[in-house]
């Protein structure tokens, strides 16, 4: 129980918003929007010029302290229940209103922001006035921060150097297919990647950013560390591949630098250091180098396209190119496998990674103007340009060359000429012999460089080689901060905090960069990037399997706050996306997809562990309550079964911190197996104003978590503490998730209480009975309640950080024993709760006996019978006592001290006419008379002889259990509360007094 201070309700405030001079720009009168006047007041009928809200007063024709609806008091929402800016409480709208003048205050609003209609973002709201527009970041539109940037990661060398080799090979239709295939898992990405991005203001992190605000940080913490790893070697794998590109020219020339592997570093370390100084210049400058890259990819484009319809040459014609011919398309159109990677998944797995890239628009999310109109709308169309790409680079060169040419322009024959066979013969070429031998250097199926050689100047497919690889090179290096940065400033990892820190208009993370680089140049000294590139394209597919999975989940939770506006999305597509992502990770490399899984799954873990104190409102959140609401719905459809029988717990603790041996008793053994409920009541006048009850339940939440006790918290305001627990009695709990015992602490000062708390908690144990509960009483020597060593209104926010006290039920018993006195039968509960405590690790060591009343002439027959009872309900308890002398009258002196214990309480009517004992009775029903104290002498020397034998066997139990007698209805409340004071008196060990419902929870049948 907890007493709220009473406090005077504090004046209601106006807290309006709008005023006509914010939406007209002029002040009516000659006045100032705000000057208060003498009759002022809130939600008055006559408006006046005080009220705020003065465009509430022209809209509904009074002055009001409510607002319209507004952007801002929007923003920045958190959690349900947080204070939204602007919008006045509940309170301040709910109390009674009491206008004085003195204290009446309206804020100052700037029009410019108080409007309402201003979609201002958080940022922009919370900018200084005055601050330079030059200084503001820079951001960037779908186009260009997206739509180029994804086509340019997409596009790379496969697109120049392998693509004309994979039509040889797989044929123009198959190799469609390829790209199809391909494209449909991207196109699926791009479309759960677009939900994402619209279902709420997206910041800056990308990738991360969408995966950890949808599914959680235990899945976002662990993709975001390894995709931005991903990137910072793919830095590496980019620059080496323009480096190799570069050496094999200078081959070329014979002018190599030192030697072939020594060359490759020399100039990627170069490249990479030009390409970090374009980054730290800014992203203004990065984006212009990659409309630079842009153009000199699509130059490199048209020179290709322009060269298939020029008239071959005899030198191209001798390398097998014929311009467009419908004979070679219809024989490039099927399949022709040639060599051990002349497989369908075998091309695919190598064609797959050029497909890949459109994630690195949604990783600079924190530079777009709009991340939710640009990362859709530029993702999607940059596939769709790079498919088309695609396409009719593989038609076209399927259509212009042949699968074999010699080089040689010695092998031209007139037509028709004997002796010559292929598609060549038909063009005045015989390739006959070095497609027998399987020697020829030219052709699609053998000469990398076709493209270079159809196209109208060889060295521009050359410049879109070097454009594609570079602007890659620095997608990945400028995404890997931007990711890295937002995972840093989450700290869901130790000892990265450091990279956190932006600098500039931007927040640009310099440190980030700098370990990029360092993680780039260190790869790219290995020079050996062949083991390394598999895992690389494995975590790309994690990316992809999680964003799709982010999608499908999302959806599937029916979560309200799952409502993006991007609408062309499906579920089923997004699951069946996250699926062949991960099918595909085995079909490029098994063992690289286990190890990719393998770190995935031990950074999840570290974050379970850690459980970051982060609430972003994932779909785990949302796809719990679902599991916990369907199953409850589903508990209340399944019959009561003895066998299926838990002690479910409600636990009147009060504030849980003040009685923590109580909770952990509790907690001992409901841990991991049945329902614990902490209640407390809040006793206070009913007008009295109420305090912050969620604010109030999550302190005392967070402090049941901090303690490792799997319990609810819940509180209820009453005007006395008995209605508030039948309040609880009768309302806690959920369907069938209720509570079936009550456990509350022993009233050790009830001799110095006031008589009506006394009535009121034996009332409470008479309540419980009414309502089919169980009931269990503890008390310790030393008591439960230390709200004296606590402050006696600590602030709930501060509960979690506060030191836990240490209680018994917390340190390990060793080879104690746990004394059960089953004294009366009630339905087995007394022997069931010291049962679960011997399961936990900390009572395992105890052993456990079971005393129970008996006659001295048939004590053995007795033991036998309660052992066979035993054995039969297999709760392992082989140690039986028989108390023979149960029923011995107890010392004189224990005698006496009852005696004395309940003389106070005695109204001594022995002597008293009938009508004034009856009047007594009306005015002290907690007093007892002296029939009372006759007519239960024998149960109150059972008490007193109960107690002589606890302190004889039970002196140095850990923990005694025992079945106290019920109190009837009328039987006074100080004599029954002397009954449990004298049977529990002077004992170590914590005692438990137990009594069930009178209905079974113990069975030894199977059905």
């Amino acid at each position: 129980m907890t007493e709220l201070p009473i406090a005077e309700l504090p004046p209601a405030r106006c807290s309006g918003r709008f005023t006509i001079s914010t939406l007209l720009g002029t002040e009516e009168g000659g006045r100032g929007p705000y000057v208060p006047t003498e009759s002022s007041g809130c939600d008055s009928a006559q408006p006046t010029q005080l009220s705020g809200s003065t465009l509430c007063t022209r809209t509904f024709g009074y002055n009001t302290v409510d607002v319209v609806p507004a952007y801002e008091h929007y923003a920045n929402s958190k959690g349900v229940g947080d204070t939204r800016k602007g919008r006045p409480s509940l309170a301040d709208l709910h109390s009674i209103l009491k206008p004085d003048p003195g204290h009446l205050c309206v804020p100052v609003s700037d029009p410019q922001r108080s409007n309402g209609l201003t979609e201002a973002s958080p940022e922009e709201a919370s900018a200084e006035p005055g601050t330079d527009p030059a200084l503001e970041p820079v951001r960037f539109g779908w186009v260009k921060g997206v739509m180029i940037r994804c086509m340019l990661n997409i596009w790379g060398v496969i697109l120049y150097l392998r693509l004309p080799w994979i039509t040889a090979q797989a044929g123009i239709a198959l190799t469609w297919l390829i790209i199809l295939m391909s494209v449909t898992v991207t196109t699926i990405t791009g479309l759960s990647i677009s939900a994402i991005s619209t279902n709420g203001k997206v910041k800056s992190g990308g990738t991360y950013f969408l995966i950890s605000r949808s599914l959680g940080p235990e899945l976002g913490g662990s993709i975001g560390l390894i995709f931005a790893f991903a990137n910072a070697v793919a830095v590496a794998m980019h620059t080496v591949g323009f480096a190799e590109t570069v050496r094999d020219l200078l081959q070329e020339h014979n002018s190599l630098i030192v030697d072939p592997t020594n060359d490759i570093r020399i100039i990627g370390v170069v490249t990479v250091t030009v390409l970090l100084g374009i980054s730290l210049a800014g992203m203004e400058w990065e984006a212009k180098a990659q409309i630079l890259f842009f153009l000199v990819i699509l130059v490199s484009f048209i020179n290709y396209l322009v060269g298939t319809v020029i008239p071959a040459t005899a030198e191209k014609q001798a390398k097998g190119f014929f311009s467009y011919r419908a004979d070679i398309f219809a024989q490039n159109f099927v399949p022709s496998w040639r060599g051990p990677e002349g497989s369908f998944f075998s091309l695919f797995s190598i064609f797959f990674p050029s497909a890949t890239g459109i994630l690195a628009g949604a990783n600079i999310s924190g530079d777009l103007k709009d991340p939710a109109v640009a990362i859709p709308k530029g993702t999607l169309m940059a596939i769709f340009w790079t498919t088309m790409s695609y396409l009719v680079l593989s038609a076209t060169i399927g259509a212009c060359v042949v699968r074999d040419a010699s080089g040689s322009l010695n092998d031209s024959v007139v037509l028709g000429s004997p002796g010559c066979e292929g598609l060549a013969c038909a063009f005045g070429w015989n390739f006959t012999g070095c497609a027998q031998q399987q020697s020829c250097r030219y052709g699609l199926s053998n000469y990398y460089q076709s493209m270079s050689m159809v196209s109208g100047f060889g060295p521009l497919i050359t410049a879109g080689i070097f454009g594609a690889t570079l602007s890659s090179a620095l997608a990945c290096l400028v995404s890997a901060p931007k990711v890295f940065q937002c995972l840093c400033r989450d700290q869901l990892y130790p000892l990265i905090g450091f990279f956190g820190k932006g600098y500039g208009k931007n927040s640009e993370p310099i440190r980030s960069y700098m370990l990029t680089y360092v993680i780039a140049v260190g790869f790219i000294l290995i020079a050996e990037l062949n083991a390394i590139a598999p895992i690389i394209s494995n975590f790309f597919l994690c990316s992809y399997a999680l964003i799709n999975f982010s999608c499908f989940h999302a959806s599937i939770t029916n979560s309200p706050g799952w409502r993006p506006s991007f609408r062309y999305y499906s579920k089923w597509a997004a699951l069946f996306g996250a699926a062949i992502s991960v099918v595909i990770m085995f079909l490029l490399t098994w063992w690289a997809a286990l190890i990719a899984f393998g770190i995935v799954i031990f950074l999840l873990g570290y974050v379970l562990y850690k459980k970051p104190d982060v609430n972003w409102g994932s779909s785990m959140q949302a796809s719990s309550y679902n599991m916990a609401l369907n199953y409850s719905v589903g508990l209340s459809e399944v019959d009561e079964h003895i066998k299926n029988y838990r002690p479910q717990c409600l636990v009147l603790t009060g504030p849980p911190n003040f009685r923590p041996a109580l909770v952990d008793f509790v907690g001992t053994f409901t841990k991991n197996l049945s329902l614990m409920l902490c209640g407390n009541v809040l006793v206070a006048p009913r007008k009295q104003k109420m305090p912050d009850s969620r604010l109030t339940a999550d302190g005392h939440t967070k402090w049941l978590m901090k303690r490792k006790i799997k319990a609810f918290y819940t509180d209820v305001v009453a005007e006395n503490l008995r209605s508030g627990v039948q309040m609880l009695i009768q309302a806690a709990g959920l369907g069938k998730m209720r509570p079936n015992i009550l456990v509350l602490g022993y009233k050790r000062n009830w001799r110095t209480a006031s008589p009506q708390s006394l009535e009121d908690y034996v009332g409470i144990l008479h309540d419980a009975f009414d309502f089919k509960y169980g009931v269990c009483l503890m008390r310790m020597k030393e008591g439960l309640n230390v709200s004296r060593v606590l402050q006696a209104h600590m602030d709930p926010t501060t509960l979690a950080c506060e030191q836990q006290a240490s209680t018994i039920f917390q340190s390990e018993q060793g080879k104690k024993t746990i004394d059960i006195y089953w004294l009366f039968d009630d339905g087995g509960l007394t022997l069931l709760i010291p049962y679960l405590m011997g399961r936990k690790k900390r009572w395992g060591k105890c052993k456990i006996r079971v005393f129970v009343g008996g006659q001295i002439n048939r004590m053995d027959e007795e033991r036998k019978v309660i052992v066979s009872l035993l054995s039969k309900f297999r709760l392992g308890f082989h140690e039986v006592h028989i108390l023979p002398d149960i029923n011995q009258k107890p010392r004189p002196e224990h005698i006496k001290r009852f005696d004395d214990l309940i003389a106070p309480f005695r109204l001594n009517d022995g002597f008293k006419d009938e009508a004034i004992v009856n009047e007594m009775r009306q005015d002290c029903p907690w007093k007892i008379s002296d029939e009372e104290v006759d007519k239960n002498r024998v149960k109150s020397l059972r008490q007193v002889r109960l107690n002589e034998i606890l302190l004889d066997y039970s002196r140095d139990a850990a923990l005694i259990a025992i079945t106290p007698p019920v109190g009837r209805k009328g039987c006074p409340s100080s004599l029954y509360m002397a009954w449990l004071e004298t049977l529990s008196q002077d004992l170590r060990p914590p005692v438990i007094l137990i009594r069930g419902n009178q209905e079974n929870v113990l069975t030894f049948y199977c059905q």
